[in-house]
């Protein structure tokens, strides 16, 4: 299978043959997970650790779960009460941790750049399990393979990325992504929320949001990242939801049959309307779930192989 990577740290040292290798072993994952049968144990005897600096709901979760149904050691690390909180400097925790001699760590960490630092002082393989505003390589890969089980394919699809496109890791994961399997992309939000430099990363930039989402294959609506903002970006969260939350009106000029995501968690009332994101005839947003902890699978198994080959060699 194409997969040459010794770390998952972003989408964008990724080639195309690459993402669809994961998206590919994943929905294998998926298909088995559905059906309850036995897994393949890929990671039996290898240690994973997870370590998220930030609090983590869904990600953590599903890193555990793909890691214990591969049959992996999984310990979660509290970061709360690490040496990290006495002063610990990250790449001491790294050459720490490293002597010990884990075969895959997956990190989430508040600073763009941190992930990286960590891969390049231990032997294992690291997985990006989100770092900062830089890349969230999972997220979009199970984006994609959602988009792709909907939609039948990823290529030459209209996708509308909407809110706050400024400090999400999601959106440049799946900028980076979508944009090497050639569909269409359009950044909606108030100029407050887009970066000066959108349009370099060949989008099309929309300040309304029904010019935005006109014909769009795909609506991903983006959570507020309150967290990174350093002063007043919107003017309230009412007036936020008038012009840019997703309602029924907006969406309808977007395509009949147009789906309808969110990476979580979701603000209801702020970013979308809460009937629209349960709707099982629009919304992907539980499928995302599910095939986040597919994706994880996938994407440690394939990491796995790379790791056995290289101790191997």
């Amino acid at each position: 299978m194409a997969f040459r990577q010794k770390h998952l740290l972003g989408i964008e040292p990724l080639a195309p043959d690459e993402i669809s290798t994961i998206l590919d072993l994943a929905q294998d994952y998926a298909t088995r997970n559905r059906s309850g049968g036995n897994h393949e144990q890929a990671l039996r005897g290898l240690t994973q650790i997870n370590m998220f600096f930030e609090n983590s709901t869904r990600t953590q979760a599903s890193f555990e779960i793909a890691g214990l149904r591969l049959g992996a050691h999984v310990m979660n690390m509290p970061m709360q009460a690490s040496s990290i909180k006495k002063g610990e400097t990250l790449i001491d925790t790294a050459l720490t941790l490293n002597a010990m001699h884990p075969d895959l760590l997956v990190v989430r960490h508040p600073h763009s750049g941190a992930v990286n630092l960590l891969a390049e002082k231990v032997a294992c393989a690291v997985l990006n399990a989100g770092d900062g505003r830089h890349e969230h390589p999972t997220q979009a890969l199970l984006d994609a393979l959602t988009i792709r089980r909907k939609k039948g394919r990823l290529h030459r699809l209209s996708v509308a990325i909407c809110g706050d496109i400024a400090h999400s890791r999601v959106a440049r994961s799946n900028i980076w992504l979508l944009g090497k399997m050639e569909s269409r992309l359009r950044l909606v939000g108030p100029p407050t929320l887009i970066p000066a430099q959108a349009r370099d990363w060949g989008c099309e930039v929309y300040h309304d949001m029904r010019e935005g989402l006109k014909d769009a294959d795909v609506v991903m609506m983006l959570r507020l990242q309150r967290e990174r903002m350093d002063g007043g970006f919107i003017p309230s969260e009412r007036e936020y939801y008038h012009r840019y939350g997703l309602d029924a009106e907006k969406l309808s000029h977007a395509k009949p049959d147009a789906i309808v995501m969110h990476p979580g968690p979701m603000n209801r009332g702020v970013e979308i309307d809460g009937t629209l994101a349960d709707d099982i005839n629009r919304s992907v947003i539980q499928e995302q779930v599910e095939m986040g902890v597919a994706v994880r699978m996938a994407a440690m198994d394939l990491l796995a192989r790379n790791l056995h080959a290289a101790r191997a060699a």
